[in-house]
C-alpha cells in the first residue's frame, strides 16, 4: 500500500497466452502493454516486465525489451499456485522498493462475444477512505494486531486479484479461438463452394467442347 512520492520505475505484469490461432487476442494485449510501457518512459519512468505466456516473452525479447521475470505453461489453465508465483515475484519487488507502481494487462472476459484489454493499477492497492467529518467510527479491538492482519491479508489479496485476472484471461483466451476457429471454418467452406464451382464450369466446358468436336466431325464425315 506503499504510496511512491514519484513514480520511478513502472513494473508491467502482462497475461498474454502460451499458443497462437487465437485472432488478435494476443496482439491486443501486447499493442496495449507496449503502448502504456512507452507512455511511461515518455514521462521519464523506466520499466520492469513480468509476462506471462511464450506470446509476450517471444515479442518482447525479439524486440529486446529487457525482460524481469517470464512464465509460461500456466495461461492455459492458470491454478492459484501460478498467481502466487507470479505474485510473489511482484510483491518482492515492489515491497523493496525496486519498482514503484505495477499496472495489471489483460484481457477482460466480458462475454463469450465480448472480452475487452484492460490496463489496471495492481500496485499500490487502494486504501480505504477516512471517514466523513461528523462520522462517527467504532473502536475495534483486534487479535491479532491490525498490522499482523494485514501482513497476512493483504498478500492473499494480491494472489487473488492476480488469479482472477489470470482466469479472466483464459476465458477471454478460449472465447477467442473459438470465434477464430469458427471464422476460419467459414471461409473454408466459402472457399470450398468457390473452387467446387469454378471446377464444375471447367467440367462442363469440358465436356462441351468435347461434344462440338464430336458432332462437327460428324457432320464433315457425312458431308464428304
Amino acid at each position: 500500500m506503499r504510496q511512491a512520492d514519484s513514480v520511478d520505475k513502472v513494473a508491467f505484469v502482462v497475461i498474454t497466452s502460451d499458443r497462437g490461432l487465437a485472432g488478435a487476442y494476443n496482439t491486443s494485449v501486447i499493442r496495449a502493454a507496449e503502448r502504456d510501457l512507452m507512455g511511461a518512459q515518455a514521462e521519464g519512468a523506466d520499466y520492469s516486465l513480468v509476462l506471462v505466456g511464450k506470446k509476450a516473452a517471444g515479442y518482447f525479447a525479439f524486440r529486446h525489451y529487457r525482460i524481469d521475470s517470464s512464465f509460461t505453461n500456466m495461461s492455459d489453465t492458470p491454478r492459484y499456485e501460478d498467481a502466487r508465483e507470479v505474485a510473489e515475484v511482484v510483491t518482492e519487488a515492489f515491497v523493496n522498493g525496486d519498482v514503484d507502481q505495477v499496472r495489471l494487462v489483460y484481457t477482460r472476459f466480458l462475454s463469450a462475444a465480448s472480452q475487452k484489454v484492460v490496463v489496471r493499477r495492481f500496485m499500490p492497492l487502494q486504501a480505504v477512505a477516512d471517514a466523513g467529518e461528523g462520522e462517527h467510527t467504532a473502536d475495534y479491538e483486534y487479535e491479532p494486531s491490525p498490522g499482523e492482519i494485514f501482513d497476512r491479508l493483504l498478500p492473499r489479496y494480491v494472489e487473488a486479484r492476480l488469479f482472477a485476472a489470470m482466469l479472466d484471461a483464459a476465458a477471454s483466451e478460449h472465447a477467442a479461438r473459438q470465434r477464430a476457429m469458427k471464422s476460419a471454418t467459414d471461409n473454408a467452406e466459402e472457399l470450398e463452394t468457390k473452387l467446387s464451382r469454378a471446377m464444375n464450369r471447367a467440367r462442363q466446358d469440358s465436356i462441351t467442347s468435347e461434344i462440338m468436336e464430336i458432332v462437327g466431325g460428324a457432320e464433315a464425315m457425312s458431308k464428304s
